[in-house]
């Protein structure tokens, strides 16, 4: 009998009542993420050039910190978790390293007299392909998950400022 996909696999399987045992020996445990995890340099570049196209620019001296809350608010795994990367120096330092790489790409500014990063005509091209919402991909999905986390963040901040 030809199998041609994974649904008649599985009823198959309950048809034959199939079993697999397994030793606690052998099994696997579920994957926990960890700070090392998250300290890629193009995952916190694309994260900063989507940062630097909004309309609220971040600053420069906060970036680190809100690349770190960005994530811990997006990713399920850093959810409610002890790890605090908004206050992670190793995050912090992996932060200046992608900025610095995205400004010799000429991909982002860095606005020394406001202290704000805007991305260019170019970065904002990469961003958006990143971002395109015919190519359906897990960075594209979680970057649309930090988007929208970094909106809410600087909503709650400018309500913070308006005494509300």
């Amino acid at each position: 009998m030809k199998i041609s996909n994974i649904d008649e696999f599985f009823e198959l399987g309950k048809k034959l009542r199939l079993s697999i045992t397994l030793d606690e020996d052998t099994t696997l445990k579920p994957y926990q993420l960890n700070n090392d995890a998250l300290f890629q340099l193009p995952f916190i570049s694309m994260i900063i050039l989507l940062m630097s196209k909004d309309i609220r620019k971040p600053n420069v001296s906060e970036l680190g910190q809100i690349v770190g809350e960005c994530i811990e608010r997006s990713i399920k795994a850093f959810k409610g978790s002890s790890q605090h990367l908004g206050w992670s120096a190793h995050l912090r330092i992996r932060t200046v390293t992608a900025l610095n790489f995205l400004e010799a790409s000429s991909l982002v500014e860095v606005d020394n007299r406001k202290g704000k990063v805007k991305a260019t005509s170019l970065g904002k091209d990469v961003i958006s392909k990143a971002l395109d919402p015919k190519v359906e991909s897990d960075l594209s999905f979680n970057l649309l998950l930090i988007q929208r986390s970094y909106k809410n963040r600087c909503k709650e901040k400018q309500m913070e400022l308006d005494g509300l």
